[in-house]
């Protein structure tokens, strides 16, 4: 670029050097230096012109032939237009390869703006959601999915869920809504309704299956206590009863553990508000967990009695216990249980800690499915259905709170049951400290 210029100022020079001799030679300097520079000006104007001339219609156009200064300008802007020229087929073939993959994914996704209006969505998602790219798009997406868990869950919503919607026909979609750093959002829509109707034909089968094992059990638990105290029994076959009535027991607790299961599935409600009194609960289950563990752990109790909890009673009685006593289970004699009953935030959390074996980190994630055990063998040494920690999970959630689980192999375990600040209460006269 500079070459350019000096090459010019060259130029310029030269030809005010010939009109001042032009302008000695016919006595009139003045004259031929103002030839001489309008000459140059028209000639800037002429190459001024074809400049724009070719900007205009450059689409179709050759560049025009330049030279200096103009040259390099021309040079320029036609290695931008080139470059704008790549980048521009670049993102045509990169959108087009786009559509054609978003029409063959099996999900639908739509592409959602910063309040949740829609943008553009793929073939799948029209199909699946019943939308129309002529009158739905700029509409927000809540309008066209109108069902109140969807609109609750668009306000909180974060890639690590989704949430299951009953639309049109029976059909059951999860919408999971990706929110990236930009201001638009990504949103998945997949059709499950095969998968949801597996689901309820499950609980319906354990529900059912659960109702009509209860009775047979009863009978054959009832016989076998009878035969147990029946001293006419021979001696060589009190064992045996005795391991009859053990199983029989456990079984009865596996049907009554999967019908308190159904019921907390099947209830799609909240649990009710009433006031209970944790620590008292606490004390009580804590007094049975020992009575039936002679060698049961040292228990540490930690209760806020100014707290109770608004919930349905055999519902918190259920999770406390489920969480006492698997700690009971895999405490040793020589370690230490604490329960503590503590105000968290504006809500409150009961933890029951454990000094026992502890859990292996690749097992935490699927402790709260039902029948899932860590260690099969050691399981059956301890009994239990297998199904505590996934009753207090949905008993839990019932209660609009959540489960977390800490552990450390061969050092404990510690189960936290949050709950939200609604259901939590002072009891009557509880002054509550300032902070």
């Amino acid at each position: 670029m500079l070459s350019a210029w000096a090459r010019a100022l060259v130029r310029i020079a030269i030809l005010l050097a010939v009109a001042v001799m032009l302008g000695l030679l016919f006595d009139n300097v003045a004259l031929w230096v103002a030839i001489v520079l309008g000459a140059m000006l028209g000639t800037q104007y002429v190459n001024l012109l074809r400049l724009q001339h070719w900007i205009r219609n450059r689409s179709h156009e050759d560049p025009p032939e330049l030279r200096g200064v103009w040259g390099d300008v021309v040079g320029l802007v036609s290695r931008l237009y080139r470059r704008k020229q790549f980048h521009r087929r670049r993102v045509i073939q990169l959108l087009r390869e786009f559509r054609r993959l978003s029409a063959a994914l099996p999900d639908g996704v739509v592409l959602l703006s910063r309040d949740h209006e829609i943008l553009w969505f793929n073939r799948r998602a029209g199909s699946l959601l019943g939308l129309r790219r002529k009158i739905d798009v700029g509409l927000p997406i809540a309008n066209l999915v109108r069902q109140p868990e969807f609109t609750e869950y668009l306000r909180t919503a974060s890639a690590r869920q989704g949430v299951v919607v009953a639309l049109r026909g029976g059909e059951t979609f999860l919408l999971m809504v990706v929110i990236p750093a930009g201001e638009q959002a990504l949103m998945l829509v997949r059709d499950v309704t095969r998968e949801a109707r597996l689901e309820q034909m499950r609980k319906d089968f354990v529900a059912n299956a659960s109702h009509e094992l209860r009775s047979p059990l009863t009978v054959v638990a009832g016989y076998l206590e009878q035969l147990a105290d029946d001293p006419g029994l021979g001696q060589e076959w009190r064992q045996p009863v005795a391991d009859m009535r053990r199983q029989a027991d456990r079984m009865r607790e596996i049907v009554d553990d999967l019908l308190e299961l159904s019921r907390l599935e099947a209830s799609g409600e909240e649990a009710p508000y009433a006031a209970v009194g944790v620590p008292a609960l606490i004390e009580r289950l804590v007094q049975e967990a020992r009575a039936a563990a002679p060698s049961a752990p040292r228990f540490v109790l930690d209760l806020d009695r100014t707290l109770l909890l608004k919930g349905g009673e055999s519902e918190i009685h259920s999770i406390a216990w489920n969480l006492i006593w698997n700690a009971v289970k895999f405490t040793p004699a020589t370690g230490t249980i604490t329960v503590r009953w503590r105000r968290q935030g504006a809500g409150a959390a009961l933890v029951v800690e454990d000094t026992g074996i502890g859990i292996p980190p690749e097992h935490l994630p699927r402790l709260t499915e039902r029948f899932y055990r860590v260690d099969r063998g050691r399981a059956r040494a301890t009994g239990g259905s297998g199904l505590g920690l996934a009753i207090v999970k949905h008993a839990i959630q019932r209660h609009g709170g959540r489960l977390d689980i800490a552990s450390q192999e061969g050092r404990g375990s510690a189960f936290t049951a949050h709950f939200p600040a609604r259901r939590v209460g002072l009891q009557p006269g509880a002054v509550t400290k300032a902070s």
